[in-house]
This record gives C-alpha cells, sequence and structure tokens, in this order.
C-alpha cells in the first residue's frame, strides 16, 4: 500500500493526487529528464513563494493608469514586464469597480496564480467554497465577512488548467501619495482571490 506521513507522523494512503504527484516525479527521474535535486529545489521554490509578487502587480497598476491598462488588456505580458514568470498559462486580470465585484474559483480542483500568489489556501481547495461560491457567491463572501451590496454585481470566474485569474482590487480611499512599496502593503492573497478588500492600515 502506497503510504505517507502526516504533520502527526502517522502513516495514511496516499490520495489519488499524491499517488500520482510520486508516480510522475519517480518516472522524470528514471526517466533522467529531471534530477531528485531539481524536483527538491522545484518544490521548495513553490512553497516559498507567498502572494507579495501579486500585491507588487497590483501597486503597480494602482500607481500607473497606463500599465494598469496593459494589465487588464493582456495579464501575461504586462506580469512579465515586472520581471515575473508565467509560464505557459494565459493570466487574465479582472477589476472591481463601485458597479462590480469579482470573485476567483476552481471548480474542479484548486487552479489559482500560484506564481504570484504561493499555495492556494486550504478553504480554497476545499468541496464547500468550490461548489457554493458559483450558486450563492454573495452569502459566501459574507461568510469570509465581506458584504458586498444588492446593487453591486458578482462576477465569479472560474479557472482552468491554462488560465489563471487575478483580482485587481479596487484602490482604498486615503491611500493619495502613497508609495507602490506602502500599496502593495496592504494587498492580501484573499483580495486578489476576491474574498476581502484592502484596507489602509494606521
Amino acid at each position: 500500500m502506497n503510504e505517507g506521513a502526516d504533520e502527526r507522523g502517522k502513516y495514511q494512503p496516499l490520495s489519488y493526487f499524491q499517488l500520482m504527484e510520486v508516480s510522475l516525479r519517480e518516472l522524470l527521474v528514471e526517466k533522467g529528464v529531471l534530477s531528485e535535486e531539481q524536483v527538491q529545489a522545484t518544490v521548495e521554490d513553490m512553497r516559498l513563494r507567498g502572494p507579495e509578487r501579486g500585491a507588487r502587480v497590483v501597486a503597480r497598476a494602482w500607481a500607473d493608469s497606463a500599465y494598469k491598462q496593459r494589465l487588464l488588456a493582456n495579464g501575461t505580458a504586462a506580469v512579465e514586464e515586472l520581471g515575473l514568470d508565467v509560464p505557459a498559462l494565459k493570466l487574465v486580470v479582472v477589476e472591481n469597480t463601485p458597479q462590480a465585484h469579482n470573485v476567483i474559483v476552481c471548480t474542479l480542483c484548486s487552479c489559482y496564480p500560484r506564481m504570484l500568489l504561493g499555495i492556494p489556501p486550504e478553504w480554497y481547495k476545499s468541496r464547500a467554497y468550490r461548489s457554493r461560491v458559483v450558486r450563492e457567491p454573495r452569502t459566501v463572501l459574507a461568510e469570509f465577512g465581506l458584504r458586498i451590496p444588492d446593487e453591486v454585481a458578482i462576477r465569479v470566474h472560474d479557472s482552468t488548467a491554462d488560465m489563471r485569474y487575478l483580482v485587481l482590487p479596487m484602490r482604498p480611499e486615503g491611500t493619495a501619495g502613497w508609495s507602490e512599496q506602502q500599496l502593495a502593503a496592504i494587498v492580501t492573497r484573499d483580495s486578489m482571490i476576491g474574498v476581502a478588500v484592502p484596507r489602509p492600515t494606521a
């Protein structure tokens, strides 16, 4: 039986996707496509990524209207302008406005822009979120503490294997004159998924 240790050191049967990952990794190493060291380095790089890269993109869009237009027109190319790689993916950036609020989901699994936001949170991968946010987005957002007025439309975007979405939140009032670094500091992962909004700190 294929087993793996959980966080308590106890051995549990591998899930389907864990088994697929192990099998693919072992095959790539066996065929000489990758070395074990390269695999480990890539995994470690993914683990170290956080939402800071995405926050940098949002801050630039808030501070530079020309960049914002390029970002909305072609997310992949605009992100690459900042030296951030979006390998083999189409990145679509959707803008929150006073008339519309956007939220991201992957109804099939947990696709989302890891290269900009890091590892997806557990709730994003849960069956409850993946199914409910499509059917009752206003209720789900309220459960996150985000109450969207009835007159504001909510648009749910379903990520796919080759296309990722990123929410461009509205710039909060009270941030005029802030540097891009200050702006990036208030942009959270959840606000770029669409279940929260940035709020200026004291």
